[in-house]
């Protein structure tokens, strides 16, 4: 999986949901701790995490008291999931100090964005991925490789980011479908049009060319300078 980028800390209590954010965060390389009610604040902070993702209603209690007490005793980055979409209710977590706030069903490819956004604003996660000669500035929307700016997409920069992240592993078409297209996406068509494209688009501005993703066969895709 690759050296670990960070450590997620994740409450919450639909075990579907749970299950899906914990395997997204591993994807991109977070170490995680899950918790499915509320565990002691002590608990949480033991675990040393860079972020906290905290479901507002829990059996036991309210998220919002647990993120209260959590930041008496440390300036945590939290990130609210909730069922309740109410303004009084997205209001009230940020004025607690959340640093986002976001409503189910959601996208989990929204949710790691949004994951990365926070964790890079605390300068938690670098704000750029070079990798050899291939450089992505997620937060500001461009990539270039040897210095040559490349012309990509907003999806073509979400994809190259994620086979970036995860240079030298074989990713299946489905796990590019689920971390860049979002748990609803399903046509692995999809995958090899973007492939394709971002391929030519790499190879055209690369000093000599080279190829940088390879063809897994029976897999998927493969990101190795």
């Amino acid at each position: 999986m690759g050296e670990s980028i960070g450590r997620v800390v994740v409450i919450e209590d639909e075990q579907p949901v749970l299950d899906a954010v914990i395997a997204a965060l591993r994807a991109e390389r977070f170490t995680t701790t899950a918790y499915n009610d509320i565990p002691q604040p002590t608990d949480v902070l033991a675990a040393a995490p860079d972020l906290a993702i905290l479901d507002v209603l829990l059996p036991s209690g309210n998220g919002m008291d647990l993120a209260r007490k959590l930041r008496q005793q440390r300036e945590l980055p939290i990130i609210f999931l909730t069922a309740r979409d109410a303004v009084a209710d997205r209001v009230a977590g940020l004025e607690l100090g959340a640093d986002d706030y976001l409503v189910k069903p959601f996208a989990l490819e929204e949710l790691m964005a949004r994951v990365r956004a926070v964790l890079r604003r605390r300068g938690a996660i670098p704000q750029v991925l070079e990798v050899e000669q291939v450089i992505v500035d997620e937060e500001h929307g461009f990539a270039a490789r040897d210095g040559n700016l490349l012309s990509l997409t907003s999806t073509e920069l979400r994809l190259l980011a994620f086979l970036m992240r995860h240079r030298g592993q074989a990713l299946s078409k489905d796990q590019l479908l689920t971390q860049v297209w979002g748990y609803d996406a399903y046509d692995h068509n999809l995958v090899e049009v973007h492939i394709s494209a971002l391929r030519r688009k790499l190879e055209a501005n690369g000093v000599g060319g080279g190829h940088l993703i390879h063809t897994v066969r029976g897999i998927g895709y493969r990101f190795s300078p």
